[in-house]
């Protein structure tokens, strides 16, 4: 099984440059399955049912986000309806939506859990102990992990403790692509940031000039997204379906 799996689609120039090139992309790759994180695909932030449309008609097959996936209160109905826009699964059992979405592709499934990491972060329930009660019920061995979380070290604990138990462990959130991709020792290939989809030339996906000027006067500034020279960043992975080991992870 080939797996595509995208890091922060930043706004519409994000969503229009995975629309642009994401069907070659798959058609030149012979990708199964295709993961998005689209916590900041809307514009100013967050996500909304138009910019999940954008992404699922560009050939998303999931959407993953994060801290900023409530910010939004339009995209609640998306995500009660289970249409394969994701929460972190750690949130509170009470928040719309879902942290687990099965993909059948007849031949096998694939089972895509959100989480969010707890350093840094807005409080939410511990990830580990949350992926130890997911995996008593989880019926495919084929298991990818979208872990949304600030700290390197806590990415990287998650991905040693769920080595041999999942497919994959993916890092987002940073917007900025790590170059430790790897096959852990028994079989999970790991990232700890897959990047994100957005410009080349601002700071994580904000125009640079608002940013820099933060830093210089502390004043308080209006996120706007930087629509010029839009990069793609993520990971293909391979996994070997009837065992759930992946055999391959390669970025981009």
């Amino acid at each position: 099984m080939n797996i595509l799996f995208l890091g922060d689609v930043i706004g519409e120039a994000g969503c229009r440059l995975l629309q642009k090139t994401l069907p070659e992309l798959k058609r030149k790759h012979c990708v199964d399955v295709c993961i998005v994180n689209g916590e900041n695909s809307a514009e100013g932030n967050g996500i909304t049912p138009e910019s999940a449309n954008m992404l699922f008609s560009a050939g998303a097959d999931v959407i993953t986000t994060g801290n900023h996936v409530l910010r939004r209160r339009e995209v609640y109905d998306l995500l009660d309806r289970k249409t394969g826009v994701l929460r972190p699964a750690n949130y509170h059992k009470t928040v719309p939506g879902s942290g687990v979405y099965l993909v059948d592709m007849l031949r096998y499934q694939l089972c895509v859990i959100n989480l969010q990491g707890q350093t840094y972060m807005d409080p939410c329930g511990n990830p580990f102990e949350t992926m130890d009660e997911l995996l008593k019920d989880i019926p495919t061995k084929n298991i990818l992990v979208d872990f949304h979380a600030e700290a390197t070290s806590e990415k990287v604990a998650l991905g040693h403790y769920l080595d041999g138990r999942v497919s994959a462990v993916i890092g987002t959130h940073t917007h900025v692509q790590t170059a430790d991709e790897r096959i852990l020792p028994k079989g999970t290939a790991y990232l700890t940031d897959a990047g994100m989809c957005g410009g080349k030339n601002s700071v994580l996906g904000v125009k640079k000039e608002l940013i820099i000027g933060r830093f210089i006067n502390h004043m308080p500034v209006r996120h706007e997204y930087d629509p010029k020279d839009c990069e793609l960043h993520g990971c293909f992975i391979t996994v070997n379906e009837k065992t759930g080991e992946a055999t391959h992870i390669q970025r981009i």
